[in-house]
């Protein structure tokens, strides 16, 4: 499929494959209770442990399950799909407080000097992120290992010397593939790709990694109203503990949500530097919109492109505004602004600038790692997907980029959908 211009064109009424089908219908077959008793019991069932730690969490994950089970538009397959997440985060849970209840030394782990990318998604924040990554000096987060932080006690590498989370994630990776062949082409989840460290805080039942993955409005809104300081020491937390088992110790770490918790950030991680990634909103949103109205065709009923889009003008208008409000807390010579059209055009050259930002010698072996690594991942691997905002969602570019001017008067990005 690589270098296939792929045109989705069932986005409000999709057609469905035999597999996705059978994927549907196997959800039937599978009620799940969304309780929080339900998810507890069955990661205390998983794990062996009972210990969770401060019980400040229940009232998130209450809020989570109550919000999720009353949301009558999304499928069997989707309510099974989300309740094994929310398993999966607390089997974690669990295994991380179990892990630094018989290691209190990992407190001690010292995070120094991490890079960190933010910036609205869709903006080449992951390609940036999995190509800096491909530094052996540096400390990253793969895919594998943020879905599985603790390694399960008593589990070996097989004949083959791969961990088992590792080849966990590959078969859901495999199957995913199989379910939705369209996906890959807009955000491939590879085990071995270099994934955004929020995920960690999912343990902690926090942070808006929920929103990509439910509607979830009123979750947001808690969300907003909270101080996320707290989530974002759990996070240090986990990332001591990820250290504490294997080196090195510079991490470069990445993620949307940082762009509108720049304070939570740098409270946490006040030594950090800052790569901030930098695209014309509308193309963000069109291509945000179209991924998560595709994926819906098996998590709900009506997959809503009017509700899809707009939620997610909103959503982005809410974090370019707090970026901007932000800016000023980011100590002078700490941030690196990248353009998404000259980053794509000379994406080595950029990271060489970033490594002289930052305070990285940009070596002959970091250059040849980077160049392996851009080979290796080349853009459009499984095909690139052609987006209309107008055609598939009814908005006009030009209304739906006026809500963006605070934004473009102060970072100048080149306008892409016209």
């Amino acid at each position: 499929m690589a270098d296939d211009v792929i045109r989705i064109t069932d986005l409000a009424q999709p057609q469905l494959t035999d597999l996705q089908r059978l994927a549907l219908e196997f959800g039937e077959s599978r009620p799940v209770e969304l309780t929080v008793d339900a998810v507890l019991d069955a990661a205390m069932k998983r794990t062996g442990h009972k210990d969770f730690g401060p019980d400040d969490f229940r009232e998130r994950l209450d809020l989570w399950v109550d919000e999720l089970d009353a949301d009558a538009n999304r499928t069997a397959l989707g309510r099974v799909s989300i309740f094994g997440n929310l398993v999966r985060y607390a089997a974690n849970r669990l295994r991380i407080h179990d892990l630094l209840t018989r290691h209190p030394e990992i407190h001690e782990v010292e995070i120094r000097r991490p890079i960190i990318v933010l910036g609205l998604p869709r903006t080449g924040t992951t390609h940036l992120l999995n190509l800096i990554s491909a530094d052996s000096r540096l400390r990253s987060l793969p895919l594998w290992e943020s879905y599985e932080p603790v390694p399960v006690p008593g589990e070996q590498p097989g004949p083959d010397g791969v961990d088992p989370r590792y080849a966990r994630c590959d078969r859901e990776w495999q199957q995913s593939k199989d379910l939705m062949p369209y996906y890959p082409a807009m955000h491939p989840m590879e085990p071995g790709h270099i994934h955004e460290e929020i995920e960690l805080q999912c343990a902690d039942f926090a942070g808006y990694n929920l929103e990509w993955i439910a509607r979830v409005p009123r979750w947001r809104d808690y969300y907003l109203d909270h101080d996320q300081t707290p989530h974002y020491e759990y996070l240090k937390t986990v990332l001591k503990a990820l250290q504490w088992q294997r080196g090195p110790d510079r991490w470069v770490l990445k993620s949307p949500q940082h762009f509108e918790q720049l304070g939570p950030v740098l409270a946490t991680f006040p030594d950090a530097s800052i790569v901030m990634t930098h695209r014309d909103p509308v193309s963000v949103i069109q291509s945000a919109a179209t991924m998560l109205t595709y994926a819906a065709r098996l998590s709900y009923h009506d997959t809503d492109p009017g509700y899809v889009v707009a939620y997610w003008v909103d959503r982005v208008e809410r974090l370019l505004r707090a970026a901007v409000n932000d800016l000023d807390l980011i100590p002078d010579g700490r941030r690196f602004d990248v353009y998404f059209d000259q980053f794509m055009a000379d994406d080595l050259g950029t990271l060489e600038r970033i490594y002289r930002q930052v305070d990285l010698p940009y070596t002959p072996t970091a250059r040849a790692e980077l160049l392996a690594r851009s080979a290796e991942r080349p853009r459009g691997k499984y095909g690139r997907v052609a987006y209309d905002l107008r055609a598939d969602f009814g908005l006009e570019p030009a209304e739906v980029r006026e809500r963006f001017a605070f934004y473009l008067e102060r970072f100048p990005v080149t306008v892409e959908v016209s």
